[in-house]
């Protein structure tokens, strides 16, 4: 019997002997989905096989008889996916290095949205910033933003997100993920504009929200064009791989605000605004060379510009011809499950869970605490540590992040999702925990506020770890394929909104002439971050290892998340621990 595989690599079959040759391909996966036990899979194809996938004379068959998966072509489609579940990481590089490229320069998109709300966090720390756009305080002889401001400029970014991160699935539907990422590039030129020559808090503010609506679409596209062109044994790494961009964005953004910010002139800050252009100028000549989702093509009936996609996708080895019948009989497969394509559906059937589970985990990064993160340097200033050691220790806060996220890879690749997630979220509700304790020591020695900061980098190298990174490849995995952007672009959405809410309460918990809470806040994310965790522990299934159409078979069959790992569908392989 046949599975296939909806990331659109393959097939494979529990032996050729189960596998009925009078049927479709189409009737192999019923069969594979409703068989009640077991079988034992077969070897990968040998190099034999995948050449006998080619027609005699060296040609490939056409996309419509690759797409229409002829009986002739089950047996080798059903190898092909369990040559897939057999391919290692090494591998997988060797055979779709150019989708591992353009996975990559699409996601930089993600880094211009990192960056703009990291800049704007730093800005309430820079000297002449206050100077410029504060108010003066005579008692103590210094400058200060307004709370009332300071939340209005930090929300500029999470409420676009949230418009943007909704509307961007209907142009991505519409015109695919290529054109789309190119219009955010453009309009994203032409906003910056406006923040560089912003000279009162109200022009920021308007160039912050107009700025919002269009970077919120890159966090939908990246994770969304990642899941599509990529092998199940590079899903993770490339779609947790947004998870890096952000953290570059922020580190950048620290990096720049802590070079400029001892200048006495407004270019203190207008350097951060400016050089958004520099990764404008870095992805617009390269962008007319992307090639686009294969997928999307599919399902507007463009088989053989999928096939050209596929092709520019892949190296030479792959057949693509049977990579293309399998995203036309996921696809299929799918619209037999009612999967739908509109946001209404995502909140239908089976994809209520789906979407369920997306949204649960994007929150979760919010209520764990890493809206802090906006406001790292001005956290340390205000624990105590001194201005120049508060922006150093906002580099290194974010440094830790980066080498925290690429180590994960390796920690997704053996120990899976869900372990990681829920370990990750148990420590960091720990950590924020003991930084609450410590700011409630009576007299608050003078070593509290370099232990409360050291803290906050461990916290960080841990969320880096495991809920960061493993939130983007959930997010792909857990959607069902016709409603992926607009399951992405919902837990965006729900994300920001409840960013909003952090980012309003934040100054007013932290800035020194409102609540001055410092180090207590740790309580307040560390019970948060204990109902996430207990939500986690009920909800989040164990993806690594499966194909998405194996997904949609134990979403369909509503198995109980801590189930998934170990659940076994007839002609398939259970997921790798």
């Amino acid at each position: 019997m046949s599975s296939r595989s909806p990331s659109g690599y393959g097939t494979f079959s529990s032996g050729p002997e189960d596998l009925d040759l009078t049927a479709t391909a189409g009737d192999a996966v019923g069969a594979s989905a409703s068989s009640p036990s077991p079988s034992t899979p077969q070897a990968a194809p040998s190099p034999k096989h995948t050449a006998a996938m080619k027609s005699q004379d060296g040609h490939e068959p056409s996309a419509a008889a690759a797409a229409g998966a002829k009986p002739a072509d089950a047996v080798a489609l059903a190898e092909a996916i369990e040559h897939e579940h057999a391919l290692s990481f090494r591998d997988a590089i060797k055979l779709y290095p150019k989708a591992v490229g353009w996975s990559a320069f699409v996601s930089i998109g993600v880094i211009m949205l990192a960056f703009d709300p990291q800049i704007i966090g730093n800005m309430f720390a820079i000297a002449q910033f206050k100077k410029d756009f504060g108010v003066y305080h005579p008692e103590d002889g210094t400058y200060v933003i307004p709370a009332k401001w300071q939340t209005g400029l930090s929300l500029g970014n999470p409420l676009g997100q949230v418009v943007g991160a909704l509307f961007s699935a209907y142009p991505m539907e519409l015109f695919g993920r290529k054109w789309t990422f190119f219009a955010c590039v453009g309009l994203t030129a032409g906003l910056v504009f406006i923040q560089f020559f912003a000279r009162s808090l109200q022009a920021l503010l308007v160039g912050e929200l107009l700025g919002g609506l269009v970077l919120g679409c890159f966090v939908v596209i990246g994770p969304t064009y990642a899941s599509e062109v990529c092998p199940m044994a590079l899903r993770g790494f490339l779609t947790s791989f947004t998870n890096l961009c952000f953290v570059t964005g922020q580190l950048l953004g620290n990096g720049v605000t802590a070079g400029t910010q001892t200048l006495n002139t407004h270019w203190a800050y207008s350097i951060p605004f400016a050089l958004q252009w520099f990764w404008v100028l870095i992805i617009l000549p390269g962008i007319f060379f992307i090639p686009e989702s294969p997928w999307w093509l599919v399902r507007k009936g463009r088989s053989e510009e999928a096939r050209a996609s596929l092709r520019r996708l892949a190296s030479k080895k792959v057949d693509v011809n049977a990579t293309l019948a399998v995203i036309a009989e996921t696809d299929r497969l799918e619209l037999e499950m009612e999967a739908g394509s509109t946001y209404l559906d995502t909140i239908k059937g089976v994809n209520r869970r789906r979407t369920e589970i997306a949204t649960g985990v994007y929150t979760t990064q919010v209520l764990s605490g890493i809206y802090l993160i906006n406001y790292g340097t001005y956290f340390f200033q205000l624990a105590g540590v001194g201005d120049q050691a508060a922006f150093y220790l906002g580099i290194g806060f974010l440094a830790v992040g980066w080498v925290s996220t690429v180590i994960s890879w390796f920690l997704m690749g053996k120990f899976g999702r869900r372990r990681i997630f829920n370990f990750g979220l148990t420590f960091c509700v720990i950590i924020m925990f003991v930084i609450g304790i410590l700011d409630t020591i009576p007299g608050r020695p003078s070593g509290v506020a370099w232990a409360e900061s050291s803290l906050m980098l461990v916290w960080n190298g841990v969320y880096d770890l495991s809920i960061g990174p493993v939130t983007f490849v959930v997010l792909s995995e857990c959607s069902a394929t016709r409603v992926r952007s607009k399951t992405i672009a919902v837990a965006t959405a729900v994300q920001a909104v409840v960013g909003i809410v952090m980012t309003v309460a934040i100054p007013y918990m932290i800035n020194p002439d409102e609540a001055n809470l410092q180090g207590k806040l740790g309580y307040y994310f560390g019970g948060l971050g204990a109902l996430c965790l207990v939500w986690s522990y009920f909800r989040v299934p164990e993806t690594k290892g499966r194909t998405y159409e194996e997904l949609d078979v134990l979403f369909d069959r509503r198995v109980p998340a801590r189930e998934f790992k170990t659940y076994r569908i007839e002609g398939t392989i259970p997921a790798h621990t």
